[in-house]
């Protein structure tokens, strides 16, 4: 017996580091110190900040990946796993600096796992941040064949005087909201459910537009630092940010107030994406389900003064083609964790 009779190919994946250099090479940053292979990434904080605090957050991509993977789309669960890392780490205002993935598969498929790795340094690449490093895990026995998960893991940085932490939110605050590229990386235990209820397949289409379903499910999450980084630039007052993810609207957006502080949202003020009311149709979703499962097409919020920023913070969104809206306002009479304007 030899390792490769027991699932694992060591020459394969030798091979399989030397395609993937060049793509994760091109993720290098300022500051990045040594080569690609190392059994650490290492990285030089950046020049000039008094008092650092790193800011770091792991996540996946969930159930999602099941569709993905039936569906031969890994190339965009590589950006999903980024996206969803970096938009709950800019959420404090700070800087992503790098990025690692793990990856651990029943059996080493090289080219998929190298769209899907190409997915996560193109993702990089966009949020200004360097991939540093990973792991490939082939795990026969533990994963079945043709199946792979994903985990991901980010840091940042942001100088102390400057970190967002929701302590300036005050009574009359706005609410920014943001638009969704679709469903994001959140719900899917359920829409999987209600494809399989409805028997939807690949060539399934949905809404006025006749829009391919699955293309629109595995559109991949939206990342947001480029946009917040210009308002940072721009010394836009922000007072608390939230990545709208698992949990929708309900759970998240409250999670940048401090205690005695609750959003109300107008749930009119932005136009709910088709895909939606598809699920909500299709799978006999209670209303309140649906704003508790999914992000009802907000995938990230800003807290600032009223008055003209709103304007200033939309102007800037639309800058980078994110549609944003001005969904609701912050209020002090209620209790924690509250949000008025939301079904019951």
């Amino acid at each position: 017996m030899d390792y490769k009779s027991a699932g694992v190919d060591v020459v394969a994946g030798r091979a399989f580091i030397d395609r993937i250099r060049p793509v994760v090479e091109a993720t290098r940053q300022a500051g990045v110190i040594g080569s690609f292979g190392g059994f650490g990434g290492l990285m030089q904080l950046p020049n000039g900040l008094r008092r650092p605090v790193l800011v770091s957050g792991t996540d996946g991509v969930g159930t999602k990946l099941e569709l993905a993977q039936r569906h031969d789309s890994h190339y965009s669960v590589g950006i999903d796993l980024v996206a969803m890392c970096i938009n709950d780490v800019i959420t404090s205002g700070a800087q992503p600096l790098f990025f690692l993935d793990y990856i651990a598969t029943g059996l080493f498929e090289p080219e998929k796992i190298a769209r899907t790795i190409e997915g996560i340094a193109a993702a990089c690449v966009k949020s200004g941040c360097a991939l540093l490093g990973g792991e490939t895990a082939e795990m026969p026995g533990f994963y079945p064949p043709g199946r792979y998960d994903l985990a991901g893991f980010c840091v940042g940085v942001v100088e102390e005087e400057q970190l967002i932490d929701g302590h300036l939110a005050a009574d009359g605050d706005c609410i920014i909201g943001i638009g969704s590229s679709g469903v994001h990386s959140n719900g899917f235990s359920l829409i999987r459910q209600i494809i399989e209820s409805v028997g939807a397949d690949y060539n399934s289409c949905f809404g006025s537009g006749d829009l391919p379903l699955f293309e629109t499910l595995l559109k991949p999450t939206e990342v947001y630092w480029r946009v917040v980084e210009r308002m940072l630039q721009t010394k836009l007052p922000i007072h608390g940010m939230a990545h709208i993810t698992g949990g929708g609207l309900p759970e998240n957006l409250p999670r940048c107030l401090p205690q005695g502080l609750y959003p109300a949202l107008d749930i009119a003020s932005w136009p709910r994406p088709e895909i939606f009311n598809w699920l909500q149709q299709h799978g006999q979703v209670p209303e309140r389900d649906l704003w508790h499962t999914f992000n009802m097409g907000i995938g990230f919020c800003l807290v600032l003064p009223s008055g003209a920023t709103a304007g200033e913070a939309i102007a800037i969104c639309q800058e980078f083609d994110l549609p944003a809206w001005s969904i609701g306002s912050i209020r002090s009479i209620g209790r924690s964790g509250y949000i008025a304007g939301l079904p019951n």
